[in-house]
């Protein structure tokens, strides 16, 4: 494994980059056959070294099949071995009413979802759970606080937020220790998102950034960025996918990048980010 990544201040560690699988589950036309994202899982684990996987129980179509993508990765690592290798973070506190994505922080709900994640990834714990998305209409306060309760109860081992700025995150440190904050995060956005990372780094949390080369609703400085990207991802021979994830690793000690493909040859691709060394100077190029 390349320089392992601790999460928080857990005992767990794990590759440097894990593999974010919700485009398995929520696009209709473009969604994988079953069995190829089965594939897919154990390759990731069993010839590229991935044990870390983000699901949510939201990765679906709508309410109608909730749990479907922790049902695949289910499936997946259901071989005790490999089960065994692979740290498994879900999130609660989305729904899916007819395809829309909603947010339900309630106490209620979320022990209502933890129970129903916990059956739909066969297992009698969950590794680390994580608060979706605050929920304007519920303190999160209330929201964390059942997550505590789940987890003294031993059904969840550490607890994480998403989406979340600093003062909603200070909150919910006096609820429960937080291992992750999981933002969006990339060389297109990262300067609403610098605070959160610096907080996270002084309070050892370690930062999941999800849709590591963004740009929806920013054409314009996408275009620019994408042409650096490819610039630079020409001088290392590799894909401007990998790059945009090399210079997550190598911004902060607390990343842990978590990319998301359905397709092998990507897989493999996004994992070379993990080896590959940008020069300061290009580190720079990316900067606000």
């Amino acid at each position: 494994m390349h320089n392992p990544h601790r999460i928080g201040t857990t005992e767990l560690a794990v590759h440097p980059i894990g593999y974010g699988a919700m485009h398995l589950s929520i696009d209709r036309t473009r969604r994988p056959l079953a069995a190829d994202s089965i594939r897919l899982i154990q390759h990731a684990v069993d010839e590229l070294g991935v044990n870390f996987i983000d699901t949510a129980d939201a990765y679906c179509i709508d309410d109608t099949e909730t749990g479907h993508n922790e049902r695949i990765i289910a499936e997946a690592l259901r071989d005790a071995g490999r089960r065994q290798q692979v740290i498994v973070a879900t999130k609660g506190g989305s729904i899916r009413p007819e395809g829309r994505w909603e947010r339900n922080g309630r106490p209620e709900h979320l022990r209502t979802a933890c129970e129903r994640s916990l059956r739909a990834l066969e297992t009698e714990i969950i590794d680390l759970y994580q608060l979706h998305a605050p929920d304007p209409t519920v303190p999160v306060e209330e929201s964390v606080g059942a997550l505590r309760d789940l987890q003294r109860e031993g059904k969840i081992k550490h607890i994480g937020v998403s989406n979340v700025g600093v003062p909603l995150l200070e909150r919910a440190m006096r609820e429960s220790e937080i291992a992750t904050v999981q933002n969006q995060f990339s060389v297109i956005n990262q300067r609403d998102e610098a605070e959160v990372l610096k907080f996270c780094e002084a309070n050892n949390i370690t930062y999941i950034p999800w849709n590591p080369v963004g740009g929806r609703g920013k054409a314009p400085q996408l275009a620019e960025i994408s042409a650096l990207l490819s610039e630079i991802a020409l001088a290392h021979s590799t894909t401007p996918h990998v790059v945009a994830i090399a210079w997550l690793l190598q911004l902060s000690p607390a990343m842990l990048p978590i990319p998301g493909t359905t397709k092998i040859e990507h897989l493999r691709q996004n994992m070379e980010a993990a080896t590959l060394k940008l020069t300061e100077e290009e580190m720079a190029s990316f900067e606000c």
